[in-house]
């Protein structure tokens, strides 16, 4: 097999290696897939670089997640030509991966690899925040920062599936026809003039709102929700803390929440996990779940991949393709 691996930590142009490894035996329960293709995600960097909030032992392979088709099982609900996704880390950047059966997901047939592979993080991480902390009414409305990034693109979807209406904060007013017509109610300058719009219109406060910003952005989604409702923080792209006024504690009354999606996977029931991926996979078979992918590397171009990242006009998923 090949790999791609680290062997300290640091800049991942500098420190990763494509290497030749010898398969592992095969043990019991353990599956072996043929890697179909694989994510380069921004926390995949953050591992490489050790900012993460795990640091693995080294060696290691990065990769968060990824699809592959099973090639040999000795797991009783595995066999060769499944398709499946990897629900734990497990160094998906490479052309092949074994892991215990019980940390894999059973894909229903017909769902693209490319799909498949990006299933695990921004889907579920969409669907938590959903459904994870209050589930809100048909009707309701939610709000989120940030709503172009691939969260926020599966949290409308996710959002108009299950009948909440999504108020959508952007930086730049070309995002707006865009994500319109993937579904979004309201698409809105992440400026004070939307908080100021919202309390002119009279209409129902959100219930819920996503902040992966920080910063004067994670304060205005503070101003637009509603007395009692969930700020939840799942990420941090302005690098600026939360700072919580008092008066809105005190008279709104909001509750803040975390969400890490390794966690839940964790800790979370397999049968929920089950049922969870279950509900992603048929938004993804019907069609009413899709994320852009930008382009395609094979495992030997992976400095390419990993640049492509931070270019300007990359609009989508990078992903390896073993």
């Amino acid at each position: 097999m090949q790999a791609i691996r680290f062997h300290e930590f640091g800049k991942p142009a500098e420190v990763l290696r494509l290497e030749p490894l010898e398969l592992p035996p095969l043990g019991a329960g353990e599956v072996r897939l043929r890697m179909l293709a694989a994510p380069v995600n921004p926390a995949d960097l953050n591992l490489i670089e050790g900012t993460y909030g795990v640091k693995p032992p080294l060696p290691t392979v990065p990769g968060i997640e990824g699809c592959g088709e099973v090639v040999e099982s000795r797991s009783p609900d595995f066999e060769a030509g499944d398709r499946a996704i990897v629900l734990r880390r497990a160094g998906s950047w490479a052309s092949h991966v074994q892991v215990s059966g019980d940390y894999l997901f059973k894909l229903p047939s017909g769902i693209d690899p490319l799909q498949a592979a990006m299933l695990k993080v921004n889907p579920a991480t969409a669907w938590r925040l959903l459904t994870g902390f209050a589930r809100p009414d048909p009707g309701s409305w939610i709000v989120q920062n940030a709503a172009n990034s691939a969260v926020g693109r599966c949290v409308i979807a996710l959002g108009k599936r299950l009948g909440v209406h999504t108020m959508n904060l952007v930086r730049r007013e070309e995002l707006r026809a865009e994500l319109l017509a993937l579904g979004a109610d309201e698409v809105m300058l992440d400026d004070d003039a939307a908080v100021e719009s919202l309390k002119a219109s009279g209409r129902e406060r959100p219930v819920l709102a996503f902040n992966c910003v920080g910063g004067e952005s994670a304060l205005r989604l503070m101003n637009l929700l509603g007395t009692g409702g969930i700020h939840i923080t799942y990420g941090a792209m302005a690098r600026r803390p939360l700072t919580v006024p008092n008066g809105l504690l005190i008279f709104k009354d909001l509750r803040f929440r975390g969400l890490w999606i390794t966690k839940w996977i964790e800790n979370a029931p397999p049968q929920e996990i089950l049922s969870v991926y279950g509900e992603l996979a048929a938004a993804l078979a019907s069609g009413n779940l899709s994320m852009p992918v930008d382009r395609t590397f094979p495992l030997s171009e992976f400095q390419s991949a990993i640049g492509r990242l931070s270019e300007a006009d990359r609009n989508g998923k990078v992903l390896l393709t073993p």
